[in-house]
């Protein structure tokens, strides 16, 4: 990834469709979260993919979500792991990720899965402990938890581009800042 903030790594975004969002609590707030997310992996130079859980069935990503994407790769899964899908682990293998950023839903299942996978391969995982979300809080505090003990980096947004940023005379923190204010 030239000119990237994270060489190697990848920001992938879970399964943003409708019928997920109207199931999750404060469906809002997790697409604010994600959209960021996103927008702040490409400011930072960072690659960006987005999976979509059977959208034949379930539809498409939400429009605010894609927008934010920009042009990166939308993959359709029926696997809940991303990384047991072949599009989405070709992708992975092709980009050299070492480092896989996630954010989307559902925490306890394709969330979980799909970074155990990353585990198992020796990526460094990052999940966006506020840019996650679940049907059930109390399912989903167990997830992150496990995913911690197994060797992920569960940490707010903020605090994953904060570092990445390494102070304020990086060129891209004013428009970082100006963009966490927009997003509440």
């Amino acid at each position: 990834m030239p000119d990237s903030e994270a060489p190697g790594a990848l920001l992938l975004c879970l399964d943003m469709q409708a019928p997920f969002i109207d199931a999750v609590v404060d469906g809002a707030k997790l697409t604010q979260r994600c959209a960021l997310a996103l927008q702040a992996a490409r400011g930072l130079g960072i690659d960006v993919a987005l999976t979509e859980q059977v959208p034949a069935k379930l539809g498409p990503t939400l429009p605010e979500i894609k927008a934010a994407a920009g042009d990166a790769p939308i993959l359709g899964k029926t696997t809940f792991s991303a990384l047991a899908e072949p599009a989405v682990a070709g992708l992975i293998a092709e980009r050299e990720v070492a480092h896989l950023i996630l954010c989307g839903l559902e925490t306890p299942i394709c969330v979980y899965q799909t970074a155990l996978d990353a585990l198992n391969q020796d990526l460094v995982v990052t999940v966006l402990s506020d840019a996650v979300g679940a049907r059930r809080l109390d399912d989903a505090t167990r997830v992150i938890e496990a995913l911690s003990r197994h060797g992920a980096h569960v940490l707010p947004l903020e605090s994953v581009f904060y570092a990445l940023l390494h102070d304020a005379s990086h060129p891209y923190f004013r428009t970082f800042t100006q963009l966490v204010k927009s997003h509440g």
